[in-house]
């Protein structure tokens, strides 16, 4: 039975994505990106530094990650806590040792509770990304905008406090928008979001309140997704890393430049016995000729030098 083609009629229908943020743009038909020092893959690493309400609400929705069994529930918070504690500081270390810098997306709460662990954030020479106030501080529609407009501004607010410097990129909880979301980031004054992954490329959304760049954070290549979600190995993921950066590398060749963003957690990778396959991985990456360790922010710079 043949399909109705009155089903492809709809409002808005056009070719790309049926909204009015962007245009319709082919990733092998654009303008060639170049990246600093001729490389072909920059390489941002973007650390998710949650902190998780004993008590989760579930409105809109519950944060991935949350608390699960009945409440209190030790077992998965005091795992996070861990994370925070121990897991991070081994990132920390594993950057420093191949001198990469590097975008933590942390909660307002962890500046609260854990002021100091912002401070050596910002005195390693990385940068603070926004990601709400906790991970009870979930977006999707139905949200009042009001509501959204001052959770935006109470994360932005109280990690400048902290960190004394402003974010100027977002990544909300679960990557999860409403539809006021790119707006009001933009009427914030949030440059870069961290939230659509429909691309290998940064893309600049125009918002009524302004321009805004969409920097794409796969989330199949996230080590929570394939270490936790998938029950591999670290030793998988990162033989799933070094294959997606040999692809990215070779599409380079051809149209110019490539990223390849590594998203990690560090009450999953942070652990003992997962973190010496994350060490190599970083000095694998290290040595290829064409990756670059990036920030967000230069990331976006390099694409988009004004937005």
């Amino acid at each position: 039975m043949a399909l109705d083609p009155a089903y492809l009629e709809y409002p808005r229908r056009a070719r790309g994505m049926d909204h009015d943020l962007y245009g319709y743009s082919n990733l092998f038909e654009r303008p060639p990106v170049v990246w600093a020092g001729g490389k072909t893959v920059a390489v941002p690493i973007v650390v998710s530094l949650e902190w998780f309400p004993i008590v989760p609400e579930d409105k809109p929705f519950r944060a991935p990650g949350h608390m699960q069994t009945a409440y209190p529930d030790y077992r998965h918070y005091t795992s996070r806590e861990y994370g925070t504690r121990v897991g991070f500081y081994r990132l920390l270390d594993a950057f420093a040792k191949v001198g990469a810098r590097v975008s933590v997306a942390t909660n307002a709460a962890i500046a609260e509770r854990y002021p100091s662990v912002i401070r050596e954030i910002v005195a390693a020479g990385h940068e603070i990304v926004a990601h709400s106030t906790d991970m009870n501080g979930t977006i999707a529609t139905g949200l009042d905008e009001a509501d959204e407009r001052a959770l935006i501004a109470a994360s932005l607010d109280t990690l400048e406090r902290v960190a004394g410097v402003r974010p100027t990129a977002w990544a909300s909880i679960a990557r999860s928008q409403s539809w006021n979301t790119p707006r009001l980031l933009a009427e914030a004054g949030v440059r870069t979001m961290l939230d659509w992954v429909n691309d290998d490329l940064p893309y600049r959304m125009d918002t009524p309140s302004g321009g805004i760049v969409n920097l794409p954070l796969n989330h199949e290549l996230s080590d929570r997704q394939i270490i936790t979600v998938q029950q591999q190995s670290a030793e998988s993921y990162a033989e799933q890393i070094r294959d997606a950066f040999g692809w990215l590398d070779g599409e380079a060749q051809r149209y110019g430049g490539r990223m390849l963003p590594l998203h990690v957690t560090p009450y999953v990778m942070g652990l003992p016995y997962r973190i010496g396959a994350f060490e190599a991985l970083l000095a694998w990456l290290a040595a290829q000729p064409g990756a670059a360790f990036e920030t967000v922010t230069a990331v976006t710079e390099a694409v988009f030098p004004a937005i």
